[in-house]
């Protein structure tokens, strides 16, 4: 199974990928010496393809959850792919070991900061001037670059610019606009724009990937909105599906008195443990490859005068791993609010009578419930309060007055006293 087979949306973008990596294979196999990202040769390699349909930079964009992250991989895998007859197989050494986050001349970097600094983009552009090991080709991947600052996209910009002769770069952002994007940096890359996948689309990658029955499959793609990583977790994952009912009932509760504040208390607080519990390994290997850099643990002569100084660095890692902790937090909260905003949508569609699809059709009586208690102004009013709420995730707000906020916006909807 090709690489690009697990790609969802139109057949234009893979045939595109495609194009460009068969393009880039021409080009490695080239012995006349480097072209540039502008070269103005044009090779024809032996599937008829022109290496003016490869680029060294490129910005991947869409919904949330459209695959930009999968489309970005295949490709990747394409590039430094070994099978003669097929670019991007799915079989060779070289596609497995990208697919598994594990080949050497692949980088995937997926920052968790509320910010990208200029301090990882030094590292990125350090990583990008290096030449491939094993392949042909070096492909950095760099997720959420919307997320940026000016110093930071700066300092990566010569490099989006004038990569390296076998360097590629991928641009990665959750975004349907590239005005999201940096303008120096977004004029200087090839766009492909990835829309989110329908729900038949996401369920045959879900059912085709293994382990998930075609129901199963179908409901967690519904759910998702069409967000292939949520809906493999959801379909994978027990806690995932507890998390989603407790939300969810969350609009049933309203009804039930201070239940409701109490459950979106213990959902901030199970969130934060869950962050801590996935983040600590991590933390810990950082703050002992620090430790290690700086020399702390070791004995000698003026070592402790050496090491003076140092807490500035340690400090600095610590305000990261808090920040990332923070996004992991509004992140999460943020998909459980996405979850609790399609109960509304479906009461809305079932008391319109609309002819479409329910995002939860298994908690249709809910739904239901919801269309015949609450005036169809109060269902908009409970979309507006969570909405109000994402955006206080934004101003810093503490998520658990955010959410205490959202209950009490809720009960005035529903017009309970």
């Amino acid at each position: 199974m090709s690489v690009f087979d697990q790609l969802a949306g139109p057949e234009s973008i893979s045939g595109t990928l495609i194009d460009a990596a068969t393009a880039a294979r021409a080009i490695a196999r080239d012995t006349s010496g480097a072209r540039g990202n502008n070269a103005d040769t044009h090779v024809e390699d032996g599937a008829g393809i022109s290496d003016s349909a490869f680029t060294h930079s490129w910005l991947f964009t869409g919904p949330p959850g459209s695959g930009r992250s999968v489309a970005a991989r295949a490709f990747a895998a394409a590039l430094v792919c070994s099978a003669p007859d097929i670019v991007g197989c799915g079989r060779c050494e070289h596609c497995r070991s990208v697919l598994s986050d594990s080949h050497g001349d692949v980088v995937y970097i997926q920052p968790h900061e509320l910010s990208i600094g200029i301090d990882l983009m030094r590292t990125v552009v350090d990583d990008a001037a290096k030449l491939p090991t094993v392949s042909n080709w070096r492909v950095i991947i760099l997720e959420n670059a919307d997320r940026l600052t000016e110093p930071a996209g700066n300092a990566l910009l010569k490099t989006v610019e004038e990569p390296p002769e076998r360097t590629v770069i991928i641009l990665c952002a959750p975004s349907t606009d590239p005005e999201d994007i940096m303008v120096t940096l977004r004029s200087r890359c090839r766009h492909i724009y990835i829309p989110t996948p329908t729900v038949d689309e996401v369920a045959r990658i879900l059912v085709r990937e293994g382990g998930v029955a075609e129901n199963d499959a179908r409901l967690a793609a519904a759910a998702s909105g069409g967000h292939i990583g949520r809906a493999r977790h959801l379909a994978h994952n027990q806690q995932a599906q507890i998390r989603r009912a407790n939300i969810i009932n969350l609009a049933e509760l309203i009804y039930h008195g201070d239940q409701a504040f109490q459950a979106v208390n213990s959902l901030v607080k199970g969130i934060e443990k869950e962050s801590q519990d996935s983040l600590a390994a991590i933390e810990d290997q950082e703050m002992e490859k620090l430790h290690t850099s700086l020399g702390m643990g070791s004995k000698g002569k003026g070592m402790q005068k050496a090491l003076r100084g140092v807490s500035g660095q340690i400090k600095e890692l610590e305000d990261n791993q808090r920040k990332r902790r923070t996004r992991f937090l509004r992140d999460a909260l943020d998909l459980a609010l996405i979850d609790l905003a399609g109960i509304y949508r479906d009461a809305l569609v079932l008391s319109s009578g609309a002819g479409v699809g329910l995002t939860h059709p298994d908690m249709e009586g809910l739904s239901r419930e919801l269309a015949e208690k609450v005036t169809g102004e109060g269902l908009l009013d409970c979309l507006d309060a969570i909405n109000k709420c994402r955006e206080y995730f934004g101003y810093n707000v503490r998520p658990v007055v955010a959410m205490d906020a959202l209950v009490g916006r809720l009960r005035k909807a529903y017009k309970v006293r």
